[in-house]
């Protein structure tokens, strides 16, 4: 265990004098811990937490990959980049905030969605193959704004489409009452659920278009399966999400609505993307296009590369390998 402590306030108490003593503490534990481990090589996505072990493995010459996701990297990631042999990012853009001398275009590592069947996942949703379904999640951040805009446009939205939204506990009861208060016909277009997890790959499938935020995880997966969609940056966490889903819109492949402008009438809007297919393939192209489903298999590329002491590879066989899906041959 290291003696440093996460940077849970900025407040003017006596961890402003404590932090630094215990940041100076941790890097000679942390060096100890890497003599016993021996690592041949590290992987971190960065933060105030990992400067320690960055700066012990730098000392002990031992090779690191560091990984930063969002467009905008944090202070911690900026000022630790250079102590990394090898960076990776998910934007291009962010190679050069970093100013990092190797740094790899490798997307953002998800989950396998190669043998996710779409036509298998709308049957198990109940889905015909000629309806349409509106997809709402918030990811890890907060959902209240999606939620309220849900509940207020519904009676209206699940007249145009099919809805799957996830809701968070807390408001799954209310989601369940607007569901009852829908007219009987109505209730099986409508399907609230408290979370995901095995079951957000169907729900991505299965989907025609997504409103959510713009975490770094939920766009990737989001342009896996090629879908548009309406991006909600979550306004707090320093704006890395705004810049997230800027990079998408001007791919195409999302329409930008702020947190505070989100409301009925513009989740109401974003559903209008249905009724318009030039736009919806326009959107789906453009997302394919971002798409990087090898991204897990580009990282782990490079993290063998430097435990081996290999030759790294080129950007242009790690944007190969992002690119390919998940286990396939790639050509040189």
């Amino acid at each position: 265990m290291l003696a440093l402590r996460s940077l849970r306030s900025v407040e003017r108490d006596v961890h402003l004098v404590l932090d630094p003593i215990r940041l100076a503490i941790s890097v000679p534990q942390a060096v100890w811990l890497l003599i016993r481990r021996r690592p041949a090589a590290i992987f971190t996505t960065g933060g105030y937490l990992a400067i320690p072990v960055l700066v012990a493995a730098r000392l002990l010459g031992i090779p690191v990959v560091l990984w930063e996701g969002n467009v905008v990297p944090g202070r911690s990631v900026r000022a630790t980049a250079r102590l990394a042999r090898v960076v990776g990012v998910s934007f291009g853009a962010t190679c050069q905030s970093l100013g990092a001398g190797r740094c790899y275009v490798t997307g953002t590592p998800i989950r396998d969605t190669s043998g996710v069947d779409r036509l298998a996942a709308r049957a198990r949703l109940g889905l015909g193959p000629a309806d349409r379904m509106l997809l709402v999640f918030g990811g890890s951040q907060a959902v209240r704004t999606l939620n309220e805009a849900v509940a207020a446009a519904l009676p209206r939205l699940v007249e145009r489409c099919h809805l799957l939204q996830v809701t968070g506990e807390t408001a799954y009861a209310e989601a369940l009452s607007s569901r009852q208060a829908l007219p009987e016909a109505l209730r099986p277009r409508y399907r609230p659920e408290p979370f995901l997890r095995d079951g957000m790959a169907d729900a991505l499938a299965a989907a025609d278009l997504v409103v959510g935020r713009a975490g770094s995880s939920t766009l990737a997966e989001v342009a896996a399966f090629g879908l548009p969609m309406v991006v909600v940056p979550y306004p707090h966490a320093g704006g890395h999400q705004r810049a997230n889903a800027e990079a998408f819109v001007a791919a195409g492949a999302a329409r930008l609505v702020e947190d505070e402008a989100f409301d009925a009438d513009a989740l109401l809007g974003a559903a209008a993307i249905l009724d318009d297919p030039r736009a919806h393939a326009a959107m789906a192209a453009a997302a394919r296009g971002l798409a990087r489903p090898g991204a897990a298999d580009a990282v782990a590329e490079l993290v063998l590369a430097l435990a081996t002491r290999s030759p790294l590879p080129s950007p242009e066989e790690i944007a190969r390998r992002a690119a390919a899906a998940p286990g396939t041959s790639v050509a040189a």
